[in-house]
C-alpha cells in the first residue's frame, strides 16, 4: 500500500478530495463510498468547495454508505443516513436519489445485508471507498477478529467503539446501539481503490499495525495490505510510529506528479 503523510487533516482533506474529484473527471457516474465519523470531514468539505467553484461535477455521481446503525429510524438526527445527508450529500447538492445504503430498520436484518451487497454489485461496485479507522484498527464497524473475508453483516459493537461513539449522543452511552450494519471486509476489498485517512496521535497504534504489523484479524485494517491499490492518508501525529516514516516521505516526494494516489 502507499502511505501518503500529509503536515494536517487539511492537507489530508485536500488530497482526497482532488482524488475524487479526478476520478469524477475521467467518470462522471462514480460510485464513492464514504464513511462518517469526524476524521472525513476535511475531504467532504474540500469536495464540497470544488463542486462550489465548478472544478467537478457531481450530478452524475453516486454515494455509497459504509455502515448503519440497527434499530434507529432513518430519519434520526445520529443515523448514518441522516449525518450523511447532512454532511456529504447537500453540501455537494444530491439528491437522496444518489444515494444507496443498508436498512437499518429492516425486520429481516440478514435480508437486508445481502440485498446491500447486491445492490453495490449491481451498480457496478465501488469505485472509491473512503475508510476512516478505529483505535483498535477497526474499519467501517469490523471489530477486531472480524473475517477478512466477511460481507455486509449484522455486527455487535465493542465497549470501546460505543465509548468513542457516545460523543455523538450526548455523551451517553446507553443511547448508542449495540449493534450496526457494515460492509464486511470482502466487501470493502472490492473497492476499485481504498483510502484510509487517519489523524491525531490517538489513531498511531492502529496506523502503525495496519501497515507495517502483520496481515491478522486482530487489526481489521491490516486487510489492506491486501488490496492492490490501497492509499493511507496519515497526518505527522497518526505517523509517529511508523518505523518507516522517512521512506514513505521520501517515495512520495519523488513519485511521478501524473500517478496521483
Amino acid at each position: 500500500m502507499e502511505v501518503v503523510i500529509v503536515p494536517d487533516a487539511k492537507a489530508g482533506g485536500e488530497l482526497i478530495a482532488e482524488a475524487m474529484a479526478k476520478l469524477l473527471r475521467r467518470k462522471p457516474d462514480a460510485l464513492l463510498g464514504v464513511a462518517t465519523g469526524s476524521t472525513p470531514l476535511p475531504v467532504y468539505e474540500a469536495l464540497a468547495a470544488k463542486v462550489r467553484s465548478g472544478a467537478v461535477e457531481v450530478g452524475r455521481a453516486q454515494i455509497a454508505q459504509l455502515d448503519e446503525y440497527v434499530g434507529l429510524p432513518a430519519d434520526h438526527p445520529e443515523s448514518y443516513r441522516s449525518v450523511l445527508r447532512r454532511e456529504v450529500l447537500e453540501p455537494l447538492g444530491m439528491g437522496m436519489d444518489r444515494f444507496t445504503g443498508p436498512d437499518g430498520t429492516a425486520e429481516d436484518v440478514q435480508g437486508a445485508c445481502e440485498a446491500y451487497d447486491k445492490a453495490l454489485s449491481d451498480a457496478g461496485g465501488v469505485d472509491l471507498q473512503l475508510l476512516g479507522i478505529g483505535t483498535d484498527g477497526h474499519i467501517g464497524f469490523n471489530e477486531p477478529c472480524s473475517s477478512l473475508a466477511s460481507r455486509t453483516r449484522i455486527k455487535t459493537l465493542t465497549e470501546q467503539t460505543r465509548i468513542d461513539n457516545a460523543r455523538f449522543f450526548d455523551g451517553d452511552i446507553d443511547q448508542v446501539p449495540h449493534h450496526v450494519i457494515t460492509q464486511g471486509i470482502g466487501t470493502i476489498l472490492e473497492a476499485r481503490h481504498l483510502v484510509l485517512l487517519a489523524t491525531g496521535e490517538g489513531k498511531a497504534d492502529a496506523v502503525a499495525a495496519t501497515v507495517e504489523g502483520p496481515i491478522a484479524a486482530v487489526c481489521p485494517a491490516s486487510a489492506l495490505q491486501l488490496h492492490p491499490h490501497a492509499t493511507v492518508v496519515v497526518d505527522e501525529a497518526a505517523a509517529s510510529k511508523l518505523k518507516l516514516a522517512d521512506y514513505f516521505r521520501h517515495t512520495y516526494l519523488n513519485k511521478p506528479e501524473w500517478q496521483g494516489i
